[in-house]
């Protein structure tokens, strides 16, 4: 077996930038053994195997493998498969907007790509969020410590720390300055010791209002017991919880609200996303998730038939 793929920069038009998706297209006939092997291979954050069981103009079936497991719901492979898709002509691009529908393990989800002269140029999706929010938070020492920053540091007067939940637990945690959540380290002996264990939750958001650039309105950075010290992975899976953890404090209003968080920096693969929330105080909270990729990479994969 021959399967074409694709390596997309993802949250970013700046190539070599954002997280980088691979996306096969084609990958009908791929047996779960195989999507796992493969992922495991490619050894990227996320892998992406599409198929079309039903010869389908725009719906795609998605499953997701991270070189460790299989992952019910991410949003950036989203992006980097419309992308993916688009460019490659696996999906007829309409002038202006395509909606597209990709079936996740999660379920379906609605797609918007956009494109100019024939090419994709951004990508939102949509969804529909409940969320579980607990004030109860370790103390800013304890805070402070496993997250090796000072508890001043910590913005207690705006934000508060919180646990939000949906379906995934975070601990978020407001600091004032951009350069506190980029020089944050996490010490694992000081997370045993501290309450954030008996929260459930096993990554931390430590966001910042304040960013350098231009194009964004919050830093974010994940940290946790099962992060390298010095990685500063994706947050697109956190963003849900984040725009709840915005929506449950009393200064943000009822409406639409638009705005963008980045992460990393100008060395460290900085991404961007674009965020569209309704809040309307409902149970569930309506987010649009956008943002752009560039294809970095396209090559072939050869899988002997003794691995089915």
């Amino acid at each position: 077996m021959i399967l074409d793929y694709y390596i997309a920069d993802v949250f970013t038009k700046q190539i070599f930038a954002g997280a980088q998706i691979a996306v096969f297209p084609h990958a009908d006939g791929v047996s779960d053994k195989q999507m796992a092997l493969i992922a495991s291979e490619m050894n990227l954050s996320e892998t992406v195997f599409v198929t079309n069981p039903n010869n389908e103009k725009t719906t795609r079936r998605m499953r997701i493998f991270s070189p460790l497991a299989e992952i019910d719901f991410a949003g950036h492979p989203i992006i980097a498969t419309a992308f993916v898709l688009g460019s490659s002509g696996d999906i007829e691009l309409a002038d202006g907007v395509t909606s597209l529908i990709f079936v996740q393990n999660a379920g379906e989800i609605e797609v918007n790509l956009s494109s100019k002269n024939g090419q994709p140029t951004f990508v939102q999706f949509s969804r529909k969020v409940s969320s579980i929010i607990d004030r109860y938070a370790p103390s800013d020492i304890e805070l402070a410590d496993f997250l090796s920053i000072k508890p001043e540091d910590i913005d207690n007067k705006k934000y508060s720390t919180r646990l939000v939940s949906c379906g995934f637990p975070y601990l978020i945690v407001p600091v004032w300055n951009y350069e506190t959540v980029r020089k944050a380290r996490f010490n694992y002996a000081s997370w045993n010791k501290s309450a954030a264990p008996q929260t459930a939750a096993l990554e931390v958001l430590l966001f910042s209002p304040k960013t350098p650039y231009m194009d964004s309105n919050f830093n974010a950075r994940l940290l946790g017991p099962n992060i390298g010290i010095h990685d500063d992975p994706p947050v697109g899976s956190a963003m849900p919880a984040f725009a709840s953890y915005l929506c449950s404090h009393d200064f943000t209003q009822q409406g639409t609200h638009t705005f963008a968080v980045d992460r990393g920096d100008d060395k460290n693969r900085r991404s961007v996303l674009n965020i569209e929330m309704d809040h309307k105080a409902q149970a569930e909270l309506t987010l649009r998730i956008g943002g752009e990729a560039v294809l970095v990479a396209e090559g072939k994969m050869h899988i002997p038939d003794i691995i089915a």
